[in-house]
């Protein structure tokens, strides 16, 4: 009867409120910046989370073989011009400036065919009802393909796994830091922008990141040093956030401009139905 009264009462409560770090900026959309529990030796070691609801907003890959555009653009410049709400960078890039390094498509645009041995892959624009709007799936569990991914969603987009389903840390030590964009998912669904500037290794930002009261299940590498990049601006909020420090090319915490990059991950309002 203890244990029946008990589970009654857990039911008729009100939910916990949520953590108090978490600000509203619009219906569907919230930040959290978080001091990180074993600091770098750089920087103010904060670790700034942009958390999204698919059901209210639409993710887009913009970059530069889809608009024709000959250079690239800071996030805060992809924003404006492509009506986006926020932006994180898509990834990395080869040596031509604009071709994603893995398998990358929009809708109906492909960036790069190319299926390398990453494995995880940010789908979204799902082409039937049932499918969640969002999902990082990791290449390596049983039953998921990247042809099956490609038929159940519209844009796609592959990179190194940071953590695995349902939050391993895959990222073994290693002496190597940089400032990082990352893209996450959490135990709900929802889209998490990542970002550090501070340096750490992956392995000690992955632990970092999973000890937080994020809910984080799966997380994948955008972009490292001054090329990683966040902006949004909602709720009257404007954050450009931008990298700097990384081993063996900008070993510093000097850099203060946002570099040009091809391609960027952002948001914008779902239409109103």
């Amino acid at each position: 009867m203890r244990t029946l009264f008990l589970s009654l009462l857990a039911l008729l409560l009100p939910a916990a409120p949520e953590p108090a770090v978490w600000r509203s900026l619009a219906p569907g959309m919230d930040l959290g910046v978080f001091a990180a529990s074993r600091p770098s030796a750089v920087g103010d070691s904060r670790i700034t989370v942009l958390r999204i609801d698919p059901a209210r907003w639409d993710l887009d890959l913009v970059g530069q073989s889809r608009t024709g555009e000959a250079a690239g653009r800071t996030a805060k410049q992809w924003s404006a011009a492509r009506g986006l709400t926020a932006a994180i960078n898509a990834g990395m890039f080869a040596a031509d400036y604009k071709t994603h390094v893995g398998y990358m498509r929009a809708g109906g645009h492909v960036n790069s065919g190319k299926v390398n041995g990453y494995q995880s892959v940010a789908a979204f624009a799902p082409r039937r009802k049932g499918l969640p709007r969002f999902r990082i799936f990791d290449l390596d569990a049983p039953g998921i393909t990247m042809p099956a991914i490609l038929q159940d969603y519209g844009s796609a987009a592959q990179n190194l796994r940071l953590i695995q389903r349902p939050g391993r840390n895959r990222w073994g030590q290693q002496e190597k830091r940089w400032s990082e964009a990352a893209l996450g998912e959490d135990d709900r669904g929802r889209i998490l922008f990542l970002f550090s500037r501070s340096p750490f290794s992956m392995h000690d930002l992955n632990r970092e990141l999973l000890a937080l009261p994020l809910g984080l299940v799966s997380a994948q590498h955008l972009e490292g040093g001054p090329e990683a990049q966040l902006y949004l601006r909602t709720g009257g909020v404007e954050l450009e956030l931008y990298g700097s420090f990384e081993t063996g090319f900008s070993e510093s915490d000097g850099n203060n401009t946002p570099w040009p990059i091809p391609n960027v991950l952002g948001v914008r309002p779902r239409p109103a139905k």
